[in-house]
């Protein structure tokens, strides 16, 4: 959990650097693979893991089937960031954690209780709030970033679902074959004359997302995605966004409006709410366990 919760607080600050690479989102995104495969190839190599790994074909295809989802997700959330403030976008990007929450309890059984239900209610409605009314229009919708956050919800949304079924390959083997194949996917897309231009500022921004961004954030997160429900991670992932907005108000000069100030009154409120436990769901799924025992 402790290490879910720095991923997510470190990965709530991408989007202020990202602004500050000067890269389009394909080339950040090439360039962030590059960087995380070396970084988690060393960390690999160096700890020993990749002695005691255990591959398994049928998971090996759902580890590159996964990263083709986050790799796109990247993709997609970096275009949001070029057409929109960081706050809009993450907020928009903020409904993922519903999305597995849905997904996740279709997929993989897991009972949705009445706090979880008025959880992802009470988030939705604080996201729309942050994103703006207007912004809900057919005209607003197609001239706005909000449908690459949107892609990037939902790419994340498939991340994170595929991501729990993986469970005997190490973290660094996960991230590392995942960066490494995004190289080669995104290497046709980039144009090579957009990095001519870059300042120290810009590839200093670069290498941050890449190597933290990217390489350590994504170790912790895989590292830990596998042990929590899905719950406790569509719970977690809030952190994102509160790390993001903080950063817009203090560095970029956002001041939020009454109506975004209170969607996050709202989605914090929803996080109370998942986080609260009850005991008696609790009772009645040790006796659901019983009965399938006996």
């Amino acid at each position: 959990m402790v290490k879910m919760m720095v991923s997510m607080s470190i990965f709530g600050s991408i989007g202020f650097f990202s602004t500050q690479t000067g890269l389009p989102s394909f080339d950040l995104v090439f360039v962030r693979c590059i960087c995380a495969t070396l970084f988690l190839g060393m960390c690999w190599f160096v700890t020993g893991e990749y002695k005691r790994e255990k591959w398994n074909a049928k998971e090996i295809k759902q580890i590159l089937l996964c990263g083709i989802f986050l790799v796109f997700n990247w993709v997609f959330l970096f275009k949001a960031f070029e057409m929109m403030s960081v706050t809009v976008a993450i907020s928009v990007y903020h409904l993922a954690p519903v999305l597995v929450l849905l997904l996740g309890s279709c997929i993989f059984k897991e009972k949705l209780t009445v706090l979880g239900v008025m959880s992802i209610f009470i988030c939705f409605v604080g996201t729309i709030l942050i994103i703006g009314v207007k912004e809900l229009t057919i005209d607003g919708f197609m001239s706005s970033g909000i449908l690459w956050a949107l892609l990037a919800a939902l790419f994340y949304a498939c991340t994170t679902l595929l991501g729990k079924g993986i469970i005997h390959t190490s973290a660094y083997a996960v991230t590392f074959l995942q960066t490494f194949l995004g190289i080669f996917l995104l290497l046709p897309f980039v144009h090579f004359n957009d990095f001519h231009l870059l300042t120290t500022a810009n590839w200093t921004a670069i290498l941050v997302t890449g190597f933290v961004h990217t390489g350590l954030v994504y170790y912790l997160f895989f590292d830990s995605l596998r042990y929590l429900k899905t719950q406790v991670i569509s719970v977690l992932v809030f952190l994102d966004p509160a790390v993001a907005i903080l950063l817009d108000t203090a560095f970029t000069g956002f001041r939020p409006t009454l109506f975004q100030l209170a969607g996050i009154v709202l989605i914090f409120l929803g996080m109370l709410f998942t986080l609260k436990p009850k005991p008696s769901s609790q009772k009645s799924i040790s006796n659901s366990k019983i009965k399938k025992i006996t």
